[in-house]
């Protein structure tokens, strides 16, 4: 099964474009299915939907997230799919089992004047420090993931139209705006941002570099957005995915269209940008029940 897996895998990198994150996300959930399967001495394309139920059933047992349950079966769906399609199996009998219902989650995000606090930091000229505000007020100009923004080039930056162009899920393209203030943090970095590339020997295109001149890496961001939360008066758990949260919900509380918002986050479907109703409605009934005397 390993050998079908490893063409399973190189088609959806060549062929479908699949990005690097799902390619890999893929690649470990089949090859757990794969140990399954020996463990019962079935061979994949004899597996039956009650075989692959059994997988699934094991996995509820082991208290693993729907979300997660939902992207092993999507996995195996799409893997199915393919043997068809190459003609190493007659049907997909991962098709017959049923995609788990995700619970709803209120998305982590600030509050307007959290987000303030937040881009305040870091404060010093110091090239890092410069890369670091740059990197927050992207991700609050423009909602960008962080895959994206890791992956953003020196020359994908536009700042005379205070545009920049971003490569989303599927390496789907996109052109996203930013404001003024994302513009002065971006070009206080780009300023000093030779100093940093030329550590690795001045040849990186990535705009955002590590110490070392090398491509900044999402884990980094991770970090990095951490660390200036901590130094804030917020006490919750906030990430990268937070501040996209933060940017989409701020837009929609000051009057943004629905549609619009979908647009600059890149999400192929409405359904997707539809849960920061909830966050607004959240925030409205917060308003209603404080204000209002009779509440």
């Amino acid at each position: 099964m390993n050998k079908d897996i490893a063409e399973f895998l190189a088609f959806l990198e060549h062929e479908k474009n699949a990005s690097p994150h799902t390619v890999a996300a893929y690649g470990r959930d089949l090859r757990e299915v794969a140990a399954y399967l020996r463990e019962r001495e079935v061979r994949w394309d004899r597996a039956t939907a009650v075989v692959l139920r059994g997988y699934l059933a094991g996995l509820h047992e082991k208290k693993r997230a729907k979300t997660t349950i939902g992207r092993k079966l999507a996995a195996l769906r799409a893997f199915y799919d393919h043997g068809v399609r190459t003609k190493r199996v007659a049907g997909n009998p991962a098709k017959a089992l049923a995609t788990p219902r995700p619970d709803k989650r209120v998305p982590s995000f600030l509050t307007e004047a959290e987000a303030a606090e937040l881009l305040d930091l870091p404060r010093t000229s110091k090239p890092l420090d410069l890369r670091d505000r740059a990197v927050l007020e992207l991700f609050y100009a423009t909602g960008i993931r962080v895959s994206e923004l890791v992956g953003i080039e020196a020359a994908d930056l536009h700042f005379g139209e205070r545009l920049v162009r971003v490569r989303g899920k599927g390496r789907k393209e996109r052109i996203v705006p930013f404001g003024g203030k994302a513009l002065e943090a971006l070009e206080a970095y780009a300023r000093a941002r030779g100093g940093l590339a030329g550590k690795g020997g001045g040849g990186e295109t990535a705009f955002f570099v590590n110490c070392r001149g090398g491509r900044l890496t999402a884990r980094s961001v991770q970090r990095m957005v951490g660390r200036c939360i901590r130094r804030t008066a917020v006490r919750r758990k906030i990430s990268p995915h937070s501040l996209r949260h933060s940017f989409a919900s701020h837009l929609l509380g000051r009057g943004a269209d629905l549609r619009v918002i979908q647009e600059l986050l890149g999400h192929a479907s409405l359904a997707t940008t539809e849960k920061y109703t909830h966050v607004e409605l959240r925030q409205l009934l917060g308003v209603y029940r404080k204000s209002h005397p009779r509440s």
